[in-house]
């Protein structure tokens, strides 16, 4: 379309990985989500995701049938960062001895980061 900028969808290589483990007809229902993002979404409905912010970053939830999907804003589009089923956030969680919002103890959690920020994808739970 002409007048409206280029926005791309990146995925790093561990969301890659875990998109691709999933079944092709749920792959397609995960990435439909991603047809109603444009540039200016986020800013438009911020209600619809969760943030996750660290001091040098922050990253949005997004839900997706069963998943979440971790992703960050960049100035090219969204670069996603994992695409985890929501029953791993909560072993994760539970693990973490995670009291309060998941948000503000994700954000806080060195291990939350570590996962984010890994490049092999994650388990996922069978």
């Amino acid at each position: 379309m002409e007048g409206v900028p280029a926005f791309q969808i990146i995925f790093t290589p561990a969301s890659s990985a875990e998109i691709s483990q999933l079944p092709t007809p749920l792959q397609i229902e995960v990435l439909r989500e991603f047809d109603v993002l444009t540039p200016d979404f986020l800013t438009r409905h911020p209600d619809r995701f969760g943030k996750v912010k660290h001091p040098e970053r922050t990253l949005y939830r997004y839900r997706a049938a069963d998943y979440r999907i971790y992703f960050e804003q960049k100035t090219v589009g969204l670069v996603i960062h994992r695409v985890l089923h929501k029953n791993s956030l909560k072993d994760f969680a539970f693990r973490s001895q995670l009291p309060g919002s998941e948000d503000e103890e994700l954000a806080g959690n060195p291990r939350f980061w570590d996962l984010i920020d890994s490049p092999h994808p994650s388990a996922e739970p069978k």
